[in-house]
């Protein structure tokens, strides 16, 4: 649940990004109030919410509103690029074009910039994970990702909670 920013006015972007997860993390919380909840940020988010990037501010404002919410615990995870595996595919074209284009380089990328890039299948394994047995840090960058899910880069900042 999701969109980018590109070619979206901010109350646009707010409406799908901020609202949209907040209206979700109330609805899990009214039914579980014991739940973790996890959620999908992105690298560069502004925590701060004063930055001048439109869609970092608007991230930054979602996560810091879910992790006042009342949940067992709360996850913040941001990845940054997520090579698509195992058929996944994004369904706008240019978005599919640009992995087209970037499979190829992935390893590179991955030896160049082991902190800035993960896998779907990472991701996904790292979402379980992190909801199942927690982790020392709310907010995840893609190093911890990798650790979490298993990628051979070891965690910068924490470890899972037992």
């Amino acid at each position: 649940m999701g969109v980018s920013s590109a070619g979206l006015s901010e109350p646009d972007y707010v409406r799908m990004t901020y609202d949209f997860a907040l209206a979700a993390a109330q609805a899990v919380l009214r039914n579980n109030p014991a739940s973790t909840f996890v959620f999908i940020s992105g690298t560069g988010t502004d925590s701060t919410e004063k930055g001048r990037l439109m869609w970092a501010r608007v991230k930054g404002r979602t996560e810091n509103a879910i992790l006042r919410l009342p949940f067992k615990a709360a996850y913040m995870l941001r990845p940054g690029y997520i090579q698509p595996l195992h058929g996944i595919a994004s369904s706008t074209r240019a978005t599919r074009m640009m992995y087209a284009v970037m499979a190829p380089l992935y390893p590179l990328w991955k030896a160049l910039f082991p902190s800035r890039v993960t896998t779907t299948e990472i991701l996904g394994r790292a979402m379980i994970r992190v909801a199942r047995d927690g982790w020392a840090t709310h907010v995840l960058e893609v190093r911890d990702l990798n650790a979490a899910g298993g990628g051979a880069l070891g965690a910068r900042s924490g470890a899972p909670v037992s």
